[in-house]
């Protein structure tokens, strides 16, 4: 072999200098063709691979295959194509995805394993087939792992932590969402010996409780990013131990955990100063004095999702929208604001008022306004978001389904909005189609999504049968 360039030697570069007459092998070295190819994706690779002998051996060379994703170019593959990938990239590859990938399992990964020790970011979410010894192999041959993505491989055990914990120090992120035979024994195997780790997913690990917590509150003081989604066992105990040493928090999700209290608001304000990100649905024992906390502490709040914490009234938006409004340079300063209406069932004109003042000028684009689910929404709520500054040109999506009181007065508020682009209206008894015909005069392309359930109980025609119109219709 001769000298290397790039990872490819000279004799390979002079097998085919004098057989490829194409004009654009004449005028390029072949060491900037190689650098061209690095930045194309797979299915480009492997087109270019059939152009010309030059090119295949160009293009098939492992150095340009060190980011592969094969979620968008073959999901059906079978094992041998991950080990036949594995055999030309070799040490090269860095970043695989097998997202969804079904028919790979363990074999074929434990040669993956033994030909790609330098992997840094691996994703197996959805490759059902695979069980602990995929993670075994991963110990014993992958000491560089930084990322790995194990979501709803539901054959993972604690046995899979375990190992992860004796051969991949470097684990810096980790979803292991959905692997519900996953319990503390196992998380606690792995926070003791990955104390860099910054993302951990445990969405829908029901076997969790608040000792789990506390091992990553003991032992992970670099977590940036919790998903504790469905986790339904978990309290304010466990929480509060995770607020306490988890200082570099900013994104949790605890939607589901239907046992937390203001307590743990009361935690993240005086112990999280840095979340962006608090999605705490369905935790309906939350309320204005602990929404009161989190506010005059936690200025970085970007998004909160709020769905049926049914505590929370104007008071909540009030201390929103006086400590958050610093960070508008950042972010919208109505960010806050935009996300915690997310099926909050609260909304009145004072929180309308708050989107037509003048902080919403300088907003990002309002991509999507949802008000789904807020039941005491009416008119004069929406006339006020309607003729905001931010909302004529930057008001996209607004979903307002399950808004009982609004009547076609609120299309009416809208019609100005020019760049909405869709509404949601489902179960909108008080809207007609009269008033869904007036608004596309005025927006004529808009999307119109509506549902009119039947008159209940349905009148009788005829006596005693009984007549139903169309409970559905997409407009």
């Amino acid at each position: 072999m001769g000298k290397e360039v790039n990872g490819v030697s000279r004799s390979r570069f002079e097998m085919f200098t004098n057989s490829d007459e194409a004009v654009i092998n004449k005028k390029l070295p072949k060491e900037l063709l190689l650098r061209i190819f690095s930045f194309l994706d797979v299915v480009t690779l492997c087109r270019c691979a059939q152009v010309s002998r030059s090119w295949n051996v160009l293009a098939l060379d492992g150095s340009n295959w060190q980011r592969i994703d094969l979620f968008d170019f073959q999901r059906d593959i079978e094992g041998r194509v991950v080990e036949n990938i594995s055999k030309r990239c070799g040490g090269f590859l860095r970043k695989l995805s097998l997202r969804g990938c079904l028919g790979v399992g363990d074999s074929a990964l434990r040669t993956f394993s033994q030909n790609c020790r330098n992997i840094e970011l691996l994703s197996l979410n959805g490759c059902t087939k695979i069980t602990d010894s995929t993670c075994n192999s991963l110990s014993k041959f992958c000491p560089k792992l930084k990322h790995l993505d194990l979501a709803s491989c539901t054959s993972i055990t604690n046995l899979s932590l375990k190992a992860l914990s004796e051969g991949c120090p470097l684990l810096e992120q980790l979803n292991i969402s959905w692997c519900d035979q996953v319990t503390k024994d196992g998380i606690q195997a792995l926070v003791r010996s990955c104390p860099g780790l910054k993302g951990l997913f445990l969405k829908g690990c029901t076997q969790l409780e608040d000792e789990a917590l506390k091992h990553i509150g003991a032992h992970c003081p670099e977590l940036v990013t919790l998903n504790l989604q469905t986790c339904s066992q978990i309290t304010d105990e466990g929480l509060i131990t995770i607020c306490r040493g988890c200082h570099r928090l900013q994104s949790l999700c605890v939607s589901g955990c239907a046992n937390i209290t203001d307590a743990i608001l009361h935690a993240l304000g005086q112990n999280c100063p840095r979340l962006r990100i608090l999605e705490i649905a369905r935790c309906s024992q939350l309320t204005d004095v602990g929404f009161t906390t989190l506010a005059r502490n936690c200025h970085e709040l970007e998004k909160m999702d709020l769905e049926e914490c049914v505590q929370i009234t104007d008071g909540t938006l009030i201390q929103l929208s006086i400590y958050c409004p610093c960070l508008q340079v950042l972010v919208s300063v109505c960010l806050c604001l935009l996300n915690i209406l997310h099926f909050c069932g609260i909304f009145t004109q004072c929180a309308a008022a708050c989107f037509s003042s003048r902080l919403c000028s300088d907003l990002l684009p309002l991509a999507l306004q949802s008000l789904s689910h807020c039941e005491l929404i009416t008119d004069d709520g929406i006339r006020h978001l309607g003729s905001g500054p931010c909302a004529h040109d930057r008001l996209e999506v607004i979903e307002l389904d399950n808004c009982p009181l609004i009547t076609d007065a609120s299309l009416e508020h809208l019609k100005n909005c020019h760049s909405l682009d869709r509404i949601e209206l489902y179960d909108c008894q008080q809207i007609t189609r009269a008033g869904i015909k007036r608004l596309r005069t005025h927006l004529p392309n808009i999307k119109v999504h509506a549902y009119f359930a039947p008159v209940t109980p349905p009148p009788s025609v005829g006596g005693s049968r009984q007549r139903f119109c169309r409970c559905c219709v997409l407009l």
